[in-house]
């Protein structure tokens, strides 16, 4: 009797299909709803290639008057992270569906964000809030850091975005209980030492960085790893000269890696130069670190080319690669100056 009713069911569904269809052909609709769901993915990945602007830069908008130190530079941390996830889009490097398991731009250019945003984290968690190696590390920030360290591409139980989300929250408690009087334990120390720490890893981050995006033109390297230190010995043997290319198909993801770092950078000098005014007055240091935010802001200029070209250098064709590399290169030097301007005292 069931299987009678189910079949009946069947059967009237059919002939309904059929009524409304008519004399249209199914494959021919079939294929225009296609047609019509490529044009919207298409349209969808290219509105999501859109790398956002600039967050705002006027730290503690809405308290500035009570604004202490270290609320910049963690108001910067939470305002990249939050963008990072809230971009049109959200975040796609975990994305399983169409159009964001195509694209590979954008998840190299949140890729180069996400290092950052962990490099900060670290940071704050080790240095910037301990006045001393033998100090107790900040609850909050114990927490807020391995969450920015979890998976990019977990899109199941838990997402990555969830952990980020989560680090986030941590990231705000800490901020508020900077200003509260009757939390002491949280504090900030911006200090010449601190800074240079984080420079530290900023200088080796652009450093690699500036290799790679060289290495698209892929010129013969002389192998310098145990250079000036005649003591110095290495797991294995290597060739005194090597050859470094990067992948043709990873040319693009690279350059868009560096400008997604560049991007996250510049914000956070930006709020290291208003935390850490004082320091760097003292060392008169302030026009330093904002040449190295010129430089930076110099990669962040439109790309009027469809995709990014890999010239040979003085060819005929441009070469994207090297100009992100040059700016690169320009601020990383910088950024040895300044650390070196730092220790001085």
């Amino acid at each position: 009797m069931i299987k009678q009713r189910i079949g009946d069911l069947v059967f009237s569904v059919k002939e309904a299909l059929q009524d409304w269809l008519g004399n249209r052909n199914i494959a021919r609709i079939t294929a225009y709803v296609g047609l019509v769901y490529l044009v919207m993915v298409c349209l969808l990945g290219i509105y999501w290639s859109f790398t956002p602007g600039h967050p705002a830069t006027q730290f503690d908008r809405d308290n500035s008057r009570q604004a202490v130190v270290g609320s910049a530079t963690t108001s910067a941390l939470i305002d990249v992270a939050e963008l990072l996830l809230d971009k049109p889009g959200g975040f796609i490097s975990n994305d399983i569906t169409p159009p964001g398991l195509l694209m590979d731009d954008m998840p190299a250019w949140e890729y180069g964000v996400l290092m950052q945003v962990r490099d900060l984290s670290r940071a704050m968690r080790e240095s910037y809030s301990r006045s001393q190696s033998q100090s107790q590390e900040d609850p909050d920030l114990a927490k807020a850091e391995p969450r920015f360290n979890f998976s990019s591409n977990s899109w199941a139980v838990p997402a990555s975005e969830s952990e980020y989300r989560q680090g986030i929250r941590y990231l705000k408690k800490y901020r508020s209980r900077l200003s509260d009087v009757d939390q002491p334990q949280a504090q900030f120390y911006a200090r010449a030492d601190n800074l240079r720490y984080w420079l530290t890893v900023v200088e080796s981050r652009l450093g690699s960085l500036s290799q790679r995006l060289s290495s698209s033109v892929g010129r013969p390297r002389v192998n310098t790893d145990l250079a000036n230190d005649p003591s110095a010995r290495q797991s294995t043997p290597s060739a005194s000269e090597q050859r470094v290319k990067t992948p043709w198909l990873k040319i693009d993801n690279v350059f868009y890696e560096a400008r997604g770092s560049a991007w996250a950078l510049i914000h956070f000098l930006k709020a290291a130069e208003h935390d850490f005014a004082d320091v760097l007055d003292d060392k008169n240091a302030t026009v330093s670190l904002r040449q190295i935010i010129r430089e930076l802001e110099g990669t962040q200029q439109s790309l009027f080319s469809p995709m990014v070209l890999n010239g040979s250098g003085f060819g005929l064709l441009a070469n994207h690669s090297l100009v992100m590399a040059s700016y690169i290169s320009r601020a990383n030097a910088a950024i040895i100056d300044l650390r070196d301007l730092l220790a001085q005292g």
